[in-house]
């Protein structure tokens, strides 16, 4: 038999390719790149049309509102400017659907005459500053307590769950409806206007008042499975303070249901917002608001002036089902174990 060397091309079918992986060791670990979970929770966003078109329908009202002024001075005509002369003597504008023209895009108020667009452009500013607002001291309220109470444990923990419940067993409403009016009463004397400032602060503070509950009880349950990991044992065994465990170890942990949380608590601000407002409680005269449009434009539902009405109730349910929807999409891209 010959002894003689095998050729080139007798090499074996998988010699070459395993050649060139042994000359380029890399090129297959740069297929797999690893994604921290806001990649993935980012990942899985993307790919919902619904979090896609609540997220563009979110950032449309709040570009409004924040550009309101600026949309006021290029349309020319203010939130509380009348148009008196343009009503019939019924109160109700003249022409089509409201009094919709070039000139207002939206139509009149009618039996006051202001153009519907910037009342509806101001009155949204004006939900979002107390919504956002509202959301932000409640959800500070809510994982400060929540963070402490997990993280503590035993007399601490039973006496903020304690005060808990008995927060959560309030009627939100009912209480509002009484304590506002007795908080505006208190601070001026009878007969004397209370400013908006006054007011919108007041709304905001009730509503963190009664707004932190769920979400102490949602940043209790993350902390209290989270309290003996081990980077937390080495954290004290490093001589570490509570504040710092807290606030460096477990706060960034836990930003994830937080965020979710905050997500969801701005829609309920801003339908409750629009709720105190449509029975007079909230903002009065002369703040725009949409809660306010809304009752206002009830009594015209039998006339032709019946845009007055649809047109703010259309644009608080609109921003309310967008921050929803954009609320459990977030929800669900956060959520690992998430079937979508």
């Amino acid at each position: 038999m010959s002894n003689t060397p095998a050729t080139a091309d007798s090499r074996s079918p998988g010699t070459e390719d395993t050649a060139v992986a042994v000359l380029q060791p890399d090129t297959a670990a740069k297929a797999f790149v690893g994604r921290s979970p806001g990649q993935l929770a980012w990942i899985r966003l993307k790919r919902d049309r619904t979090a896609f078109a609540s997220f563009i329908t979110v950032l449309f009202f709040i570009l409004i509102s924040l550009l309101a002024p600026l949309i006021s001075k290029l349309y020319g005509i203010t939130a509380t400017e009348g148009f008196s002369e343009k009503l019939n003597y019924q109160g109700l504008p003249t022409g089509y659907l409201g009094g919709i023209s070039g000139e207002h895009w939206l139509g009149l108020e009618a039996g006051i005459g202001r153009d519907l667009f910037m009342q509806l452009i101001f009155g949204m500013r004006t939900s979002l500053v107390i919504a956002f607002l509202s959301a932000i001291v409640s959800i500070v309220l809510g994982v400060v307590l929540g963070i402490v109470s997990g993280y503590f444990g035993g007399w601490v923990d039973q006496a903020l769950t304690w005060f808990t419940d008995f927060m959560l067993a309030f009627p939100f409403l009912v209480f509002a409806l009484a304590i506002i009016p007795i908080i505006n009463t208190a601070a001026y004397d009878v007969g004397e206007e209370v400013p908006g400032t006054f007011r919108v602060t007041v709304i905001i503070g009730v509503f963190a008042l009664f707004g932190w509950m769920t979400t102490a009880r949602l940043v209790r349950g993350q902390i209290l499975s989270l309290r003996e990991r081990e980077y937390v044992e080495a954290a004290r065994a490093a001589g570490a303070s509570s504040t710092h465990i807290l606030f460096k170890q477990l706060l960034p942990n836990i930003w994830a249901p937080i965020l979710v949380s905050f997500s969801l608590a701005l829609p309920g601000f801003i339908a409750a917002e629009a709720a105190l407002s449509f029975l007079n409680i909230g903002v009065v005269e002369p703040t725009p608001d949409l809660g306010r449009l809304v009752y206002y434009g009830r009594q015209w539902l039998g006339t032709p002036d019946w845009a007055y009405f649809l047109i703010p109730a259309s644009a608080v349910f609109i921003a309310v089902l967008a921050f929803n929807l954009l609320g459990d999409s977030l929800r669900d891209a956060l959520d690992p174990k998430s079937s979508k």
